[in-house]
């Protein structure tokens, strides 16, 4: 019997039950205990014991140490070969807790130091894959001490849009079960890639490989906690890459989705019904949350500390910076959309506060009422057609840009009429009201004459001046259109105001000469819109 000792192969594991089976029934019977032919052989049967601790655990460790020569692919090892030998362990951990204890400590030492100099070189060979998006100097006007990127225009500027667009971006949350990046692979590509994409591969081979041995360990040994002591140095290694890089990022978008790509591994491995990764995963929100409000709060300061009176462009169209701060709004609102859990939802608040902030800075240098409410009104337009990407999770902070826009567009058909017809707004506003019946001053003949000859005179020369300063100064066609309807609809009403009080007062019809038809302004207003 002891010659198969020497082999570990099917007939030894048979021997070895069968010693197993007679060691374990010496144990338990007592009568056996007391009985001579016991005594007979218990000296053999303790030499074969202490024999075949020996050589299982020399042959088990033996295996072990073949893990850390390169290139051994360990989990096709614990599956094709390991598996196979589970009753040797089991068999130590029976009869000799030693033995068991030493084959164990072998292990989470072999592993813990292949599985760490593993993730060690693939972290090494993925940073040279990473695309930089976002330094602290890139965060708008958040020093100004620093040479930022507002200096240098908007070029620079449109470079660094990653920083405030979600864009394709997002599509790495569609691959969260994609197999990870290959450095060689990508290298011979020349590819780059945002650090979202890196995490996602980095926590992805974690997951696998975590899951794989949780598994192969919870059969194996029977001892789950080992999996812990075997993860010890591949966490430490992934968590002290993970603080430097963090301590380095001024990429916010990158930040949620990190914390989304968690969230959304968290799901997976509860899926999986493993728990090996819970504290980990755990721990990953509790560096990011707190690094991505730091970033945040930089944007957020970005847009109070910056120098409006620098940064403004003398001109009424959508301002580049408000247009990136409203992507970066509509990017946040689709991921706290995505994975939010209530975290985001005052930070957006601010957000949106600070934008306001700096529009209102910005309009305060236009020289007149009419151009500041202009810009307001194109800025909220542009604001409104961003969200709308975003979808419904928008709408509610898309209806208070709406609101806004429409106080402008109606503050700035106000200016534009009396730019254009201001005698005209300022006697109907002074002497008529709106029910035609009541006057705030009674008017004469000698008050309306003047108004009544003017505007017949220039009101045709003074709607095409009109209705071609909103075409070139209005961003959008639809908020172009919006503005002339208002405007002309104001106009049609006033005059017809004015035209009614023509007819009120004494001697009024002197003056009927002169006065437009209805039906020719309207014709004319239906005309520019056509071509609008």
């Amino acid at each position: 019997m002891e010659s198969f000792f020497w082999q570990v192969n099917d007939d030894y594991i048979k021997s070895l039950n069968m010693l197993s089976k007679k060691l374990r029934f010496a144990q338990v019977d007592p009568l056996l205990n007391a009985s001579k032919a016991l005594k007979d052989i218990k000296q053999e049967l303790e030499r074969l014991r202490k024999k075949a601790l020996s050589k299982v655990s020399a042959y088990v460790i033996g295996i072990f140490s073949s893990m850390r020569k390169p290139g051994t692919n360990i989990q096709i090892l614990q599956q094709n070969l390991l598996q196979k030998y589970r009753h040797l362990v089991l068999f130590l951990k029976e009869h000799g807790i030693e033995k068991y204890n030493d084959v164990c400590a072998a292990y989470v030492d072999k592993m813990n130091k292949v599985l760490s100099e593993d993730f060690r070189v693939y972290l090494e060979a993925l940073e040279s894959l990473k695309l930089d998006i976002g330094v602290s100097t890139d965060v708008i006007g958040y020093d100004a001490n620093v040479v930022d990127l507002i200096p240098r225009g908007r070029e620079q500027l449109r470079n660094h849009r990653f920083m405030f667009s979600l864009g394709e971006r997002s599509n790495i949350l569609k691959e969260i079960d994609q197999p990870g990046l290959v450095p060689c692979i990508s290298e011979a590509n020349s590819l780059k890639y945002p650090y979202e994409v890196i995490f996602r591969s980095l926590q992805k081979l974690l997951m696998d490989t975590a899951s794989s041995e949780y598994i192969f360990i919870k059969a194996f040994f029977r001892d789950e906690s080992m999996f812990y002591r075997v993860f010890e140095g591949p966490v430490a290694v992934i968590d002290e890459n993970m603080k430097l890089t963090l301590a380095n990022s001024h990429d916010a978008i990158c930040l949620m989705l990190m914390i989304c790509i968690t969230k959304k591994h968290q799901l997976v491995m509860s899926n999986r019904r493993l728990p090996c990764l819970d504290t980990y995963l755990d721990k990953a929100l509790i560096y990011l949350w707190p690094r991505f409000k730091t970033v945040f709060d930089m944007y957020i300061q970005s847009l109070y500390q910056c120098d409006a009176k620098m940064l403004w462009v003398d001109g009424t169209h959508p301002h580049h910076i408000v247009r990136c701060y409203m992507e970066f709004t509509a990017s946040l609102i689709q991921l706290n959309a995505e994975c939010g859990d209530g975290q985001l939802d005052m930070s957006l608040k601010r957000l949106r506060l600070a934008v306001d902030d700096l529009l209102v800075r910005f309009a305060e240098k236009f020289a007149t009422q009419k151009l500041k409410h202009l810009f307001l009104l194109n800025n909220c337009d542009m604001a409104i057609s961003i969200l709308k990407e975003a979808g419904e999770e928008a709408k509610e902070l898309r209806r208070y840009f709406e609101e806004k826009l429409e106080s402008n567009l109606v503050s700035f058909v106000d200016e534009l009429l009396m730019e254009y017809f201001g005698d005209l707004i300022k006697f109907v506003k002074n002497h008529i009201s709106e029910d035609l019946i009541s006057y705030t001053e009674c008017p004469n003949i000698a008050d309306v004459e003047p108004v009544v000859k003017n505007f017949a005179v220039k009101w045709r020369t003074a709607l095409e001046l009109m209705h071609n300063e909103v075409v070139t100064c209005c961003s959008n066609f639809v908020s172009g259109m919006a503005i002339l309807k208002a405007a002309m609809a104001q106009l049609l009403n006033d005059y017809n105001r004015l035209s009614e009080c023509v007819k009120m007062i004494p001697g009024g019809s002197s003056l009927n000469r002169n006065l437009v038809s209805i039906t020719s302004i309207s014709y004319e207003i239906r005309k520019y819109s056509r071509t609008l």
